[in-house]
């Protein structure tokens, strides 16, 4: 929660700006876990859940694809953190009307 505000910054893995995996790249890492770089990579590793817990990772895709394009963190209360190109660094909820039908699955690490 300490980046929100944080600009979206396509490729960005710093507080200076954001991408969606980025700012989950650097959140594990300031915690002691190293997650790999992209939403698809960080996709095949971990382990698969479905009752969500604080610091869960949720996927989501366009079109329902089997490959994500976007990452974000669960926070608890049915809220996320993500990076997203329209607001940076922000809380969202997860039942959003643009996210909840682009959710593919949700990762534990």
């Amino acid at each position: 929660k300490s980046n929100l505000g944080v600009k979206y910054k396509w490729g960005g893995t710093s507080p200076k700006g954001f991408d969606c995996s980025g700012l989950v790249q650097y959140s594990f890492g300031r915690a002691g876990k190293t997650l790999p770089r992209t939403s698809v990579e960080m996709y095949s590793k971990g382990t698969r859940v479905t009752k969500l817990q604080p610091g869960d990772l949720m996927f989501f895709s366009q079109n329902k694809a089997t490959r994500p394009s976007h990452v974000a963190i669960y926070i608890g209360n049915g809220q996320m953190i993500q990076s997203a190109s329209s607001k940076g660094v922000s809380i969202s909820s997860t039942s959003n009307s643009y996210w909840k039908p682009r959710y593919i699955g949700a990762k534990r690490f």
